[in-house]
């Protein structure tokens, strides 16, 4: 397959691999010496960040001057929405484009992007996938004659009068390709902002014990806001006035969940949601941040089982409210579906997003709802076997 040359590509073809140079004296040396905290400087213009609503995926447009950014394109489905996106800010050229990881809501996108555009450099992590969507990628980065640089943490390049320094990934061959991803913080004048793609707690954990200067104004919330992201020792270290959670309304994965909001109500950071709000654009002049839209709830995703409860309160002019009657709703009964065999061959399970094939239709946190049916022979060609539930191969 094709993919067998690509899992090489990003990793030990030097053709096509490219190591940026300008690297910090502690990643140069591969010591664990810290980058040191960046010094503002007085600077001119704004900074727009556009986190873009692509539904349950990432999508950010970075534009400070005329240089510009993109992190992400959402899944497949939102190649022409984010290429009409970017288009309507009036920009040809994309300076830097970022693949966080080699998931599809986050690199769906990414080929149409390339193919629609100049881009100048191309980050991308060493992780590769056997998935169609990842293919794509990477044919279309060979046919535009480009090139992909994989990230050293430490290391800073410039976007316009900004600063933009790879925090993570900080290791390799991660058992969950969510921490493959690449972090960034963008730092413009006293203002600061941090990306985070799907980095999970292992991710996090590297990043604190690095020591890298993790404070940032804004957060892009981890992973959708699930619940293996975001954790108390890395929120605490970021410490942020504003979070913003690229989700997608009603989405199959109860992203974000209510432990993740509640650190960030805890800590009262305003929180941006584009489930709630649409596209969030943040607009930094250096010293403060506005943004285009009001913050958004706290509410995690509601689960399959709902206990509605009203809880005593006081104010100065109602007194006490008695609490309600906790209603319970039953919760709704899945029943499991095996593959089954047709003339076509074994038949297997996929879910509305993801990039396995599954034995049954209601594996991890599938919807069995929006599941379908494919051939073994059909999955194989775009998608790996899950190894939670083992399906045939």
């Amino acid at each position: 397959m094709i993919l067998g040359s690509v899992a090489t590509g990003c990793s030990t073809d030097k053709a096509k691999v490219e190591t940026n140079t300008k690297v910090v004296t502690a990643a140069a040396t591969n010591k664990t010496e810290t980058p040191k905290a960046e010094i503002t400087t007085e600077v001119k213009g704004d900074l727009k960040v556009h986190y873009i609503d692509v539904g349950q995926a990432d999508s950010i447009l970075i534009q400070q001057g005329s240089a510009s950014m993109l992190i992400d394109a959402g899944n497949n489905a939102d190649s022409e929405l984010v290429k009409k996106y970017v288009a309507d800010q009036g920009i040809t050229n994309l300076d830097v484009l970022i693949g966080t990881h080699p998931h599809e809501d986050h690199i769906g996108g990414l080929d149409y992007v390339i193919n629609s555009f100049k881009v100048g450099k191309i980050y991308m992590p060493k992780a590769t996938s056997t998935t169609k969507t990842f293919t794509d990628v990477v044919n279309a980065i060979k046919s535009k004659g480009l090139k992909v640089t994989a990230p050293v943490p430490g290391e800073s390049f410039k976007l316009g009068e900004a600063t933009c320094t790879v925090l993570a990934p900080n290791g390799s061959g991660y058992e969950d390709p969510n921490n493959e991803s690449i972090v960034i913080k963008v730092t413009f004048g006293s203002n600061s902002f941090l990306f985070t793609g799907d980095a999970e707690d292992v991710s996090e954990k590297e990043m604190l014990s690095r020591g890298f200067d993790l404070k940032a104004d804004v957060l892009k919330v981890g992973h959708h806001g699930s619940k293996s992201s975001t954790t108390q020792g890395f929120l605490d270290k970021v410490s942020p006035k504003y979070a913003v959670v690229s989700v997608g309304k009603g989405n199959d994965y109860g992203h974000p969940v209510q432990t993740t909001m509640d650190r960030l109500k805890n800590k009262n950071i305003a929180v941006y949601r584009t489930d709630e709000n649409g596209t969030v654009i943040a607009t930094s002049n250096g010293k403060d941040i506005t943004f285009n839209v009001k913050p958004g709830t706290y509410s995690g995703a509601k689960g399959k089982v709902a206990t509605k409860t009203t809880t005593t309160t006081k104010s100065a002019n109602m007194g006490s409210i008695k609490a309600a009657t906790p209603k319970v709703v039953a919760p709704k009964v899945i029943k499991e579906v095996a593959p089954k065999q047709t003339n076509s061959g074994t038949m297997v399970w996929l879910s509305a997003t993801g990039s396995k094939y599954h034995s049954i239709n209601n594996c991890g946190r599938m919807n069995p709802d929006n599941a379908r049916q494919v051939t073994l022979e059909e999955a194989k060609n775009s998608y790996s076997p899950c190894s939670k539930c083992d399906p045939p191969q």
